[in-house]
This record gives structure tokens, sequence and C-alpha cells, in this order.
């Protein structure tokens, strides 16, 4: 509830002074290279992007079962091959459908 309240208290009491100059590109002071800078990224980058994210916060789920293996026994052994499989069986199939293939100019 508070953070709904901090964003329309904070939305309400701004100070609003809209003009061109706000709205301008800024790279660090330097003038945009190749012209305009607000382009459309490629749908490829974004399913390459899911793709890491599955599997970085795949690698996080694995970490703390990986120092403590010793202790967990056969069933987390189990649970985590169980949960590796459902993740390769996912890159599997966006393999399969060709969503890791590079289509098209970015």
């Amino acid at each position: 509830m508070f953070p709904v309240i901090a964003f329309v208290a904070s939305w309400l009491l701004r100070p609003s002074h809209p003009n061109d100059e706000k709205f301008t590109i800024y790279e660090c002071g330097e003038i945009a290279l190749g012209g305009d800078s607000r382009k459309n990224i490629g749908i490829q980058f974004y399913l390459y992007a899911l793709v890491f994210v599955i599997f970085d916060v795949e690698a996080i789920f694995l970490y703390p079962w990986a120092v403590s293996f010793g202790g967990l026994g056969a069933f987390a052994f189990i649970e985590m091959m169980i949960f590796i499989g459902v993740l390769v069986a996912g890159y599997a199939y966006a393999w399969k459908i060709g969503a890791l293939e590079w289509v098209g100019d970015a």
C-alpha cells in the first residue's frame, strides 16, 4: 500500500514545467550517435534476454542446493533433477520451435 501512496503523492506534489528540452535525447552531453536514438529494438534481443533471465534464476535456485548438497539426501536430489529436467525441456522446446534462431535484421 505504501508504494501506491508514495507514487500518487509524488505525482500530485511534483512541479510540472513541461518543455521540449526535457524530451530531447541526452547521451552524456554528446550529440546522439546515428541520429535518432529512439529506435525499436529487435524482438531477438528480448528472446535472448528472456532465456538469460530464466537460466539466471535457475542458477540462483541451484546455488543453495549445491552448497548444502551433502546434507539434503535423496529426496532433495530427485527434486532438483525434476527442476532441472523441466528447465531443459523448456529449453529444448524453445530450440525446437526456433525461438532461439536469429531472424531478420535488428
